[in-house]
């Protein structure tokens, strides 16, 4: 009897949890990581023992804690340095570096260390598009993240730990050390202190040591990266141009620094900052200008700072950090590209140019959607909190409350004027939504949720014209 041949066998099935997975493009890999790290998070405040120093968390709160940490916001439902032991705020700490670095990076770089090619959708993810930066691969921006990461928060850790010992001793300052350090360069917000930093407004050195962590952190890893490169290549005499990408983001962030260093300084002059030293105010104004934008801690109570000091607050946490760093917001290219825009039309000129560039006009429509669609996100929050938590605060006005609390959440920011801890069930989760589409991105959220289109070929209806303004 003859042996069958090879073609006689069937073809075993397809698994479909690997054709599923194939199936996935890169925005809905990057929004389940996300999800998955949120869900475990939760499990784990539910079932770890050891992290609670009375009764844990029922489910909705743990989602809400989880979710915060994951996202990087900072906004709490428990007061973090009572309601936890250590082992807890460990958890929260991991929670907090996971999220902030993304699960995706960890996974590029454990399959980078075992001498493996990322796939495709891994290099969409941790190389970021080659145009932007193309003096950067996706090997060296994955391991870069990393390596700055490590870097900026040893030596943060240290300078915070020698800032502490004074008042906490040698062994005390050192878990107050690590946490404020791994927070602050996540932008994370969460504090081991009741009231965050606000014990430490004369403690100048200390506050600068955060200020500049957040600033790392919030100016994204491309353009750590190049900055970088643009350092090794000078030693060597070579030419070496900074991206218009770049050149943005740093433009945008020394601005937006200054401008709210002053604004902030004038705003609680004789307000949060009365009885404090010149040098106490302008460093303490210069925190308010920085933390804003994504990083959640305070130095002053925000719910006893001027109506001006709030609006200003709320801007800046809409526009929050840079693309690709550990901050939220739309970021400081949307809020530049979107100032460039309107100039180049103002003086009546198709496009747009920077620094002898022109920026493709994909990239302004796309600027201009992010925008509106967070704009939109973020006046549904304020419309469903208004709706829901006034009530519940006895008829209480409170609607910049809970814009504020609204933005704070989108934006992974962490502020507050203290309505968190009061928030119904219902305003908890919403709270949870916001922060979720925040961290993840409103474009990447979209393009996850969306069908794949059909092609319909290079089809298009006629044009018609519409009057606007």
């Amino acid at each position: 009897m003859d042996s069958p041949a090879i073609d006689d066998f069937p073809t075993p099935p397809r698994s479909f949890l690997r054709s599923w997975w194939r199936a996935l493009s890169p925005s809905q890999l990057f929004v389940g990581s996300f999800l998955l790290l949120v869900t475990l998070g939760t499990i784990g405040f539910m079932v770890l023992p050891g992290l609670y120093t009375g009764p844990p968390l029922n489910w909705v709160d743990a989602l809400f804690t989880a979710t915060s940490a994951i996202c990087v916001t900072g906004l709490i439902v428990v007061d973090t340095a009572e309601y936890f032991t250590t082992w807890g705020q460990a958890y929260i700490l991991l929670l907090i570096q996971l999220g902030g670095l993304g699960i995706i990076s960890f996974t590029s770089v454990i399959i980078v260390a075992l001498g493996q090619r990322l796939s495709l959708r891994h290099e969409t993810l941790a190389g970021g598009p080659a145009e932007v930066v193309g003096d950067i691969d996706y090997k060296s921006l994955t391991w870069a993240v990393f390596r700055f990461t490590f870097v900026a928060e040893v030596i943060g850790g240290v300078l915070l730990y020698i800032f502490w010992v004074p008042r906490f001793g040698w062994t005390g300052a050192v878990w107050h050390s690590i946490f404020h350090t791994v927070s602050a360069f996540c932008n994370a917000g969460f504090s081991t202190f009741t009231t965050s930093l606000e014990a430490f407004q004369g403690n100048l050195p200390l506050l600068m040591v955060v200020m500049s962590l957040i600033v790392l952190g919030g100016l994204g890893f491309l353009t750590l990266e190049e900055i970088n490169l643009w350092g090794r290549k000078r030693q060597k005499e070579d030419r070496f141009r900074l991206s218009v990408h770049s050149q943005i983001v740093l433009g945008t962030t020394a601005f937006l620094i200054v401008a709210g260093w002053a604004a902030f300084t004038a705003f609680e002059w004789h307000n949060t900052l009365a009885g404090m030293t010149l040098a106490e105010r302008l460093v303490n104004g210069l925190f308010a200008s920085i933390t804003p934008r994504t990083a959640g801690f305070n130095t002053i109570p925000y719910g006893e700072t001027t109506s001006g000091t709030n609006f200003l607050t709320i801007l800046y946490m809409m526009i929050g950090g840079s693309p690709g760093s550990t901050a939220g917001g739309i970021k400081t290219t949307t809020f530049a590209l979107l100032g460039f825009l309107a100039w180049s039309r103002l003086r009546g000129k198709p496009t747009t140019s920077i620094s002898n560039r022109t920026i493709p006009e994909s990239t302004l429509q796309k600027a201009m959607g992010l925008f509106i669609v967070a704009f939109g996100i973020v006046t549904v929050g304020i419309f469903v909190f208004s709706w829901l938590e006034v009530p519940a605060a006895g008829g209480v006005p409170a609607f910049l409350t809970y814009m504020f609390e609204a933005v704070s959440a989108f934006n992974t920011v962490g502020l507050s004027m203290g309505a968190t801890g009061n928030l119904s069930p219902p305003g908890r989760l919403l709270t949870v939504v916001l922060m979720f589409i925040g961290r993840v991105g409103t474009l990447t959220f979209a393009a996850a949720m969306a069908r794949s289109p059909k092609r319909l070929g290079d089809f298009r209806y006629a044009y018609e014209d519409v009057s606007i303004g």
